[in-house]
């Protein structure tokens, strides 16, 4: 189970992360963890589990298992792609071909053109598996959907991967990482 989003203040959080806690212990659920939780909810979310542990003993504040986030080439996100990093967290990217808004890219043009028989959003579903994110494709067309899954017959160069890193911050969803709430 995941926490939707940082909204409604630290009580919030806190206490829901507690409920989804009591669940996980019950056996009711197997993982717990966030989504579009910025740095600043992550290590907060951090010190709670600290808090529940340092209380009820260690390994008793729950575990931050997954996290989703809108995340592709202009979004990558490095910071928090960094934190879940440094303490194994895995990363789901939401939204990895970008509702197709990019596809014109003159970078993404290039390598659909040089990788024949691949379209845009495989390179960016390529892009991001090379990431090391779960990439979180939305298609209800069966051969998108078919099309999404045959990726794995070709690989980006790590030039091509450098190509696709734009560092611009461009949401095409909404994006709760930067409340402050």
């Amino acid at each position: 189970y995941l926490i939707h989003a940082p909204y409604g203040g630290k009580q919030a959080r806190c206490g829901t992360w507690l409920a989804l806690l009591e669940a996980q212990q019950a056996g009711l659920i197997r993982s717990i963890g966030v989504s579009n939780y910025g740095v600043h909810h992550l290590n907060e979310l951090e010190s709670y589990i600290a808090e529940l542990e340092a209380h009820n003993g260690k390994g008793k504040g729950g575990e931050i298992s997954v996290g989703q986030w809108e995340l592709h080439p202009w979004l990558a996100r490095p910071d928090i792609v960094e934190w879940c990093r440094k303490r194994g967290v895995v990363v789901q990217a939401y939204c990895p071909i970008v509702r197709g808004q990019r596809f014109e890219e003159p970078v993404l043009k290039g390598l659909v053109e040089k990788y024949k028989g691949k379209t845009a959003a495989q390179v960016l579903l390529r892009w991001s598996l090379q990431k090391g994110f779960v990439p979180l494709p939305k298609s209800v067309t069966l051969s998108r959907i078919e099309e999404n899954a045959d990726i794995f017959d070709f690989q980006l160069a790590d030039e091509e991967m450098k190509l696709l890193e734009t560092g611009e911050y461009a949401p095409c969803s909404w994006d709760p990482t930067t409340s402050d709430d």
